[in-house]
């Protein structure tokens, strides 16, 4: 493992209106470029989209995603955080969608930077699944115009 540096650049958000992925993750590339060149050698990231379908194989219509507005930042912030120091990365950048999305909309986008490709790989991979099942979002699967609280989150 990678000796972790005294200050990690943390970047975390929700948003309300659809975003591209590819957009945030330059800018935070340009972020890194300007403050982290020496260390930002290495890259993982993650881009997640709704998928076309319910939990029980029905046509999804639309996954609502509800969040305390405070608390799940923070929550996010912190978990974020503890892996960065825990894998010894230099850099986190969380963008993750609330609200009402239509399937193939982008929901997530993690990446991670680190010194070496394992540190990268590993801590984004282990925050998309903290993310995913410890982060406080209450998810409604839409079908026909009924709403459905999904009770458990998918497997990896």
């Amino acid at each position: 493992m990678s000796p972790h540096p005294l200050a990690v650049l943390l970047d975390v958000e929700l948003l309300v209106a659809p975003f591209d992925p590819l957009t945030s993750l330059a800018a935070w590339q340009a972020r890194l470029m300007v403050g982290l060149p020496s260390i930002a050698a290495a890259e993982a990231h993650f881009i997640g989209r709704v998928r076309p379908v319910t939990s029980d194989g029905s046509p999804l219509e639309a996954l609502e995603l509800e969040h305390y507005p405070g608390m799940t930042e923070g929550r996010i912030a912190a978990f974020s955080l503890a892996l960065a120091h825990q894998h010894g990365v230099a850099a986190v950048l969380v963008r993750h969608r609330v609200g009402r999305l239509k399937p193939g909309e982008p929901i997530v986008v993690v990446a991670v930077a680190a010194d070496r490709r394992g540190p990268a790989l590993r801590c984004c991979q282990e925050l998309l699944e903290t993310l995913k099942h410890e982060a406080p979002f209450w998810k409604r699967e839409w079908v026909n115009g009924c709403g459905h609280w999904v009770a458990g989150n998918t497997p990896l």
